[in-house]
């Protein structure tokens, strides 16, 4: 069992949980993920590993209440566990040793990009900017942590309630605009932000990666669920990736995939807020 050691709330749909899980935190990387079941009767789930302490051996998680499964966990205290806790999973972060690097998370992503602009504000040859967004100041997570990690942290909110009235990829652009140096992007967030991200980069050949969070079951390559079309080649996200080169995505059809079950995912979570105690209810619906 995995003990829960801290909660905090970062927004009112959004918890940071700092979980016991020795075994994890001895191999984890940034970049990595876990998959998690609140308990036995549980969904399985995969999340991005927020950050990691070796010496306390902890490993820090971040949901965000979008369906049944993330609202189960969402209600989980301190001094519970979850059932399973399996990591960690996927190829680590592509990162750069030289040069500046800009780190872009969008909403719940910047979570996952914190660890990677960590790491990368501790080399002595990475300049480190970062860009983090939301669609409103309320709903901006992380960003002390974010601070603490990049030379230059930009902001922008969708409706300008912080920083840029915008999207970060309005940020990004007018860097870009404005002949900044930039060498290579990792961007984190929802499809569309990743998507748009590629094609504000795409004209001016700048390395971009991003990472895919397709349908995943067991995260070990062997149910097929999160496959991604990457240069014409089926590649699956949960072993190939979960971080590809944003230009060779065919973002169009994981669009699709994740959407899939849209509907039932909807429902199932719909029933749960009405009988929180209900376990019934569709697969992937985190």
């Amino acid at each position: 069992m995995y003990r829960i050691l801290q909660k905090r709330d970062l927004t009112p749909v959004t918890k940071l949980f700092v979980v016991d899980a020795p075994m994890v935190t001895k191999h984890v990387e940034p970049g990595h993920f876990v998959i998690v079941r609140a308990d036995e009767e549980g969904e399985r789930i995969p999340l991005t590993v927020a950050d990691y302490d070796r010496d306390e051996g902890t490993i820090s998680i971040v949901v965000q209440e979008v369906g049944k499964t993330s609202a189960m966990i969402n209600r989980m205290e301190e001094g519970e566990a979850f059932s399973d806790f399996v990591g960690p999973l996927g190829v680590p972060a592509p990162l750069p040793e030289s040069g500046r690097v800009v780190c872009i998370g969008g909403g719940f992503g910047i979570a996952p990009i914190y660890p990677i602009a960590k790491h990368l504000f501790e080399c002595e040859d990475v300049e480190m900017t970062s860009i983090i967004g939301a669609r409103e100041a309320n709903l901006l997570i992380m960003e002390e942590e974010m601070q603490a990690v990049s030379e230059d942290l930009r902001v922008a909110t969708d409706d300008g309630s912080k920083g840029h009235h915008g999207f970060v990829t309005d940020v990004l652009q007018q860097m870009i605009d404005a002949g900044e140096e930039i060498d290579e992007i990792i961007a984190i967030g929802p499809m569309p932000m990743m998507r748009a991200t590629a094609e504000v980069t795409r004209p001016y050949g700048l390395k971009t990666w991003v990472s895919v969070d397709p349908i995943m079951v067991d995260g070990t390559g062997m149910c097929g669920a999160c496959r991604v079309t990457v240069n014409d080649e089926l590649k699956f996200a949960c072993v190939d990736g979960p971080f590809f080169d944003a230009h060779t995505i065919d973002f169009e059809e994981s669009t699709r995939r994740v959407k899939m079950y849209e509907k039932e995912e909807a429902q199932a979570y719909e029933q749960f807020k009405k009988s929180p105690q209900c376990r019934c209810g569709g697969a992937n619906n985190g």
